[in-house]
């Protein structure tokens, strides 16, 4: 078991020093700092962060330089609740409450309100399309549903990023982080330089006319992903042939070599399980990171009280990005372009978000279509079959054997770092056909627009006598798809453009009883998308505030989630396998006439060790077998569902210097969005189905998305204090506990839970404790916990951090230095399997405020 770092420890013992010379000063700025909070994430509306009814985290941008990590984004980490996987160093993913995924289609993050989503993935490309550190106010985490008042398949929660309004915010400021990583030969890279420049300039002209535009360079050498466990151990068992000698190794950072690339071959009258040789994701793999973003915003006041705002963004991305495969973004394109007017009675706002994949490509599909590139699969197994018998009858064992007919069989393969290579990859990365090539090509919108009114606001002297808030709101959003042939086609309209839409609405109601103690409110929302029938999502909360400075909350809420772009429409030609979107109109027939891959590769592993153990023929062996098939059970695609029930309570104690912030949920899902495999034998006589179901060449295999029919359960809890003991010394800690309750009807597709059972983050700040100097330390730990993806599951190991920074701030200059680190005692961990090992950041952050110009 980990040593847990006694960091409450340590920060107690600070506090008979801190107070020792302070003990006249009142303790009172826990109280000030929280009771003057406000936020609007939460409700939609403006509100009391103590009297918020659902949890909500805050993180403000002057809080934030206080931790070690380097940027805002990075800071999440330390928020309770907050889980922060990193399949890149340039990307890096967030969620709350469980089922984790590089893909995390179950939390919105938004900047403004504004969805920044890349379309076709339905999720948020890290914060490469989001605000750069110079321009973050703060940002507000809701863990758990928020589907009932932004209906963007928030079923796990939400981020919105707010930024800085150039009214209140002028002047010119430009921060350099310039760090290293790689160090401590953790990996195949010596220390690496990393930067980022940022850039904010805003102005107001009068009371009227204001405007501000903002830069980021990123540039750096990614995390190396270099797992080399074998994800096939046991599948030649039946002769003896395990590890080094397995000659279907599969390799979790190999690729190539995976299950499309196996066949069975008959060698000498035994069966063995053969795969391709195929590729380290280190030898080719382009680790370099360059993010460049950009934005502006025109912001016009015709009166007081009302605000137009006319914003845009862009960003161009290169880094390695991992889904069901390890994708490179090479050129990759996201712009945005919105417009905002809002009241203190309404809002109005619409934006456009355009997605151009550039000249990205599937590692993986690389891999195996540059095997297949130099020599066919039949070509390669019928050499690798002659070789074989060659060193049998030549004296070598069976072990050795296999090695000789793999050396030979690629003989004349491309080598990576040569120049053939190189060629060839240009080829193979601009082939959008993954049975042949490797290119991801696709270009996509999301058009959104949305309204909310405030009725309290419009008829106050109504609503003030009802003691009564009530908030309405709209949205409408659809998704276009341009059709590229391969990754999505129109199946109804071919030439034309795909679309998918939804549009939805809410109220909320909320009112004060007894004497504004007790604050009752109830949301419902309905949603109608295309190829669904309406949704309904409730929710109801409560919060009891016996005082200012004590409030309990309960709150019951339910969130649908529709199926994203990818998961209803896809159509991807994949190393023999089809990946099809599981709407009707794109997977009609399929799930009705085919056998599930789980059954067919128990039958084929059976078949096999009958034949090397038992003695019987191919014909017997399938003969006895063949009850193992079963048919595909899954149907079309539904809607995920979850229910979700939630107490809390947040309040103020000893002496107003000690903040307190707990939570309980416990949820269940219906419908998990996952994947099946399945294959259609080359037959329509039942006696033969289980013959063409042994043969991969005899067999049409799918990939599908679909519903999982188990129920989930799942519950957790979390503790956040922070406690100051004067205006320098704080302490801050929260722990989460997150547990996978219980599945029934488990069938297997259901998505992992993905989650640490136990998370903790504990931080000891000296804000200006000496002449502008300040410092914090951080620690943080989690729990061993299980990991389940298409790509590889087993086990995540438990591991530890620590974070460190100091700062000081030039008063007269008005520079602040920041000198820190992350994984300080550079131990390597995954946060992830398939991702890659992570290791030591050193840093220095200058940031220059150069004021008004």
């Amino acid at each position: 078991m980990q040593k847990k770092f006694p960091l409450f420890l340590l920060a107690l013992s600070l506090k008979s020093f801190a107070q020792s010379g302070n003990s006249k000063k009142e303790q009172d700025t826990i109280k000030k700092e929280i009771l003057k909070e406000v936020v609007i994430s939460a409700s939609r509306t403006q509100e009391t962060f103590l009297r918020s009814p659902i949890t909500i985290e805050q993180l403000k941008s002057v809080d934030a330089k206080n931790y070690g990590s380097p940027t805002n984004f990075d800071a999440l980490e330390n928020l309770k609740s907050v889980q922060v996987i990193t399949p890149s160093l340039g990307f890096k993913v967030i969620n709350t409450r469980g089922f984790a995924n590089t893909t995390n289609v179950r939390f919105a993050q938004l900047i403004d309100g504004i969805d920044n989503q890349a379309p076709h993935l339905g999720a948020p490309i890290a914060n490469a399309l989001g605000a750069n550190d110079l321009d973050i106010d703060k940002i507000e985490v809701i863990p758990g549903s928020a589907a009932a008042l932004y209906g963007m398949n928030a079923i796990n929660g939400l981020a919105n990023i707010q930024t800085k309004n150039p009214f209140q915010y002028q002047g010119m400021s430009i921060q350099q982080i310039t760090g290293v990583n790689h160090t401590g030969n953790i990996d195949r890279f010596s220390p690496q330089l990393f930067t980022t420049t940022n850039l904010r300039y805003a102005k107001a002209f009068n009371s009227k006319l204001a405007f501000k535009v903002n830069g980021s360079i990123t540039n750096g050498t990614d995390w190396v992903a270099d797992n080399r466990t074998d994800l096939a151990p046991n599948i030649n068992a039946s002769t003896n042939l395990y590890g080094s000698d397995n000659p279907a190794f599969d390799e979790v950072n190999g690729y190539g070599n995976e299950s499309a690339n196996r066949r069975t071959l008959t060698l000498n009258g035994k069966k063995y399980v053969v795969s391709r040789t195929g590729y380290r994701e280190t030898d080719i793999a382009d680790y370099n990171i360059e993010n460049y973003k950009w934005d502006g915003g025109l912001y016009f006041r015709p009166k007081q009280g009302h605000e137009l705002a006319v914003t845009y963004k862009g960003a161009l991305i290169n880094t390695v990005y991992q889904r069901s495969n390890r994708f490179r973004l090479d050129d990759y394109k996201l712009s945005q372009y919105a417009i905002d007017y809002h009241t203190d009675i309404f809002m109005v706002r619409a934006y456009l978000t355009h997605e151009n994949t550039g000249n990205s490509y599937n590692m993986r599909s690389l891999a195996e279509n540059m095997d297949r590139a130099f020599k066919s699969d039949d070509q390669w197994f019928t050499d690798y079959t002659k070789t074989y018998s060659s060193a049998i009858t030549g004296g070598s064992t069976i072990a050795d054997a296999h090695k000789i007919a793999r050396t030979a069989s690629d003989q004349g393969r491309f080598i990576p770092g040569t120049a053939a290579y190189e060629q060839k990859k240009e080829e193979l990365v601009n082939i959008n056909n993954w049975d042949y090539g490797a290119a991801l090509r696709v270009k996509s919108d999301l058009i959104h627009s949305e309204g909310l009114f405030n009725w309290d606001k419009a008829f106050k002297d109504f609503f003030q006598k009802m003691g009564a808030q009530l908030l309405s709101g709209f949205d409408y959003r659809t998704y276009i798809i341009v059709p590229d042939g391969n990754y999505f086609i129109n199946p109804e309209n071919p030439g034309e453009n795909l679309k998918y839409g939804k549009t939805g609405g809410f109220t909320q109601l909320s009112k004060d009883l007894f004497d504004k103690k007790l604050r009752l409110s109830a949301t419902i929302r309905a949603d109608k998308a295309d190829y669904f029938d309406v949704k309904f999502t409730p929710r109801i909360t409560a919060v009891y505030s016996p005082k200012e400075e004590i409030n309990f909350r309960a709150s019951y809420q339910s969130g649908y989630r529709f199926p994203s772009i990818f998961e209803g429409f896809s159509n991807v030609n994949s190393g023999g396998v089809k990946r099809v979107g599981g709407l009707r109109i794109m997977s009609d027939g399929i799930f009705e006439n085919s056998y599930t891959k789980v059954s067919i590769d128990k039958f084929q592993a059976q078949v096999t060790s009958d034949i090397n153990t038992l003695g019987l023929t191919q014909a017997q062996a399938i003969d006895k077998n063949k009850g193992v098939i079963q048919k595909n059970p899954y149907t079309y695609l539904e809607p995920e569902f979850v229910r979700s029930y939630e107490f809390g309570f947040r309040g103020v104690a000893l002496k107003k210097s000690l903040f307190i912030d707990a939570d309980f949920y416990y949820n269940n899902y219906e419908n998990f969005i996952a994947q099946v495999e399945a294959s259609i034998p080359n037959t329509s006589d039942p006696a033969q189905i289980p013959t063409a179901l042994y043969n991969k060449n005899t067999q049409n295999r799918y990939r599908l998305w679909t519903n999982s029919k188990s129920k989930i359960y799942n519950y957790g809890s979390s503790l956040g204090l922070k406690y100051r003991f004067n205006d320098i010394f704080s302490a801050l800690g929260n722990v989460t506990y997150s547990k996978l309750d219980r599945t029934d009807d488990k069938d297997g597709l259901e998505d992992g839970f993905n989650t640490p059972q136990i998370m903790a983050n504990g931080t000891i700040i000296a804000d200006n404790f000496w002449k502008n100097l300040g410092a914090s330390v951080g620690y943080h730990q989690q729990s061993k916990y299980d990991y389940v993806s298409f790509l590889v599951s087993g086990s995540v190991p438990a591991y530890w951090t620590m974070d460190a920074q100091t700062n000081y701030s030039f008063t007269k200059s008005g520079v602040v230095a920041k000198l820190g680190a992350t994984n300080l005692l550079n131990k390597p961990y995954y946060s992830i399997l398939g991702g890659p090992q992570i290791g030591a950041f050193y840093y220095v952050s200058l940031t220059w405020n150069v004021g008004k110009i």
